[in-house]
């Protein structure tokens, strides 16, 4: 079971790909508590808070393949059972004067309450991007829309 979103962004690839591959891009639309090494071999751990503060939970992933401009490649390696062992990928190419992006987070065990709730977030995510890119302000968590109780 995979987890599969498109967005279009009116920028360039270079800087679709730097919002995606280095630590300063990723915590200005997805958590700001994003630490590590964005290399490949590399770790980068990403913790989420509540407005107040308080840590509600976070992410550690292996970076397996970063191609500049073209294509972001994670394994989840640290966080809930359920992303344990899976894959996110970002593939980027030019279609006229969008970027487009083709998210992947593959090979989820099966579709669990917590899969369709992760997949909405994603989008809230894409759309924080989407909008760091377009307009210089994404929305990253703790910031980030909140979409049920579990955040």
């Amino acid at each position: 079971m995979d987890i599969l979103h498109r967005i279009g962004i009116k920028s360039s690839p270079g800087k679709v790909y730097d919002a995606l591959a280095t630590r300063e891009g990723l915590a200005a639309w997805w958590t700001n508590d994003t630490q590590g090494e964005s290399s490949v071999g590399g770790t980068l751990n990403f913790r989420f808070h509540t407005p107040a503060g308080a840590e509600i939970g976070g992410f550690d992933m292996k970076v397996l393949e970063l191609q500049p401009a073209e294509r972001v490649l994670w394994q989840v390696i640290g966080g809930p059972g359920e992303w344990i062992g899976t894959r996110i990928n970002w593939v980027l190419k030019q279609e006229g004067d969008h970027v487009i992006v083709l998210f992947r987070h593959l090979g989820w065990k099966e579709p669990v309450e917590f899969m369709h709730h992760c997949s909405t977030k994603w989008a809230t995510f894409l759309m924080s991007l989407k909008s760091l890119l377009e307009t210089g302000s994404g929305a990253p968590n703790p910031r980030d829309v909140k979409i049920d109780n579990w955040n």
